[in-house]
């Protein structure tokens, strides 16, 4: 399919072809909330852990007799229902990671990419580059553009100019074309893509 190719001062810039295989397919809910639902978990840190009833430091010591006390029959102060015992299956260091087939996470991504396509949020930029590291600047242009929520992909190398005076804009994320992902492309208004970046998807998943 034919796509127009817009500059930063938002003027035409020719056309760019873009493969049907990764940005002209049917997208599927389905799949696109597995690879999220994949990438939240995976990047869930597992470290929350309390002391067990085995942690506490203590006696072991019985500290009241078996019978005649008239109380409960307690064998150890380092259980869970007293003050500074243990807790009760209380959550231990794990991994919170599911797996997912990899062919299943690329054809997330050309969902995700194809999703934007079709609901006419995909902006082909010629390059992402400026010439100084100026957020006035860089903010002005994506004004002309009407960008303000977006997640902009440049190529291999993002130009360091453009990624300094995007960084201090809010609600706009810029990536290198090997960074990009499903949840930040779904959780953008708008995706922008430079020439090079879909040279390199296409590259990638066709």
């Amino acid at each position: 399919m034919e796509f127009k190719v817009t500059k930063l001062d938002g003027k035409a810039a020719g056309k760019v072809e873009l493969a049907e295989d990764v940005f002209g397919l049917e997208p599927r809910a389905d799949i696109l909330q597995r690879m999220v639902r994949y990438q939240l978990l995976k990047r869930q840190a597992g470290t929350h852990s309390v002391k067990n009833r085995s942690d506490i430091t203590g006696t072991t010591k019985k500290f009241v007799r078996q019978k005649g006390s008239g109380g409960a029959r307690h064998g150890s102060r380092k259980a869970n229902i007293f003050r500074g015992g243990g807790r009760a299956f209380g959550p231990t260091p794990r991994s919170h990671a599911v797996s997912l087939p990899k062919k299943v996470r690329a054809l997330a991504l050309k969902y995700a990419l194809s999703s934007k396509v079709k609901s006419g949020d995909l902006i082909v930029l010629d390059k992402a580059e400026a010439k100084d590291p100026k957020t006035a600047a860089l903010r002005e242009s994506f004004s002309k553009m009407d960008l303000s929520n977006a997640l902009i992909i440049g190529g291999a190398e993002l130009d360091n100019n453009f990624s300094l005076a995007a960084r201090n804009i809010p609600l706009i994320d810029v990536l290198p074309v090997q960074g990009i992902n499903v949840y930040d492309i779904l959780r953008r208004s708008k995706l922008v893509l430079t020439k090079d970046a879909v040279e390199a998807l296409e590259a990638r998943l066709s």
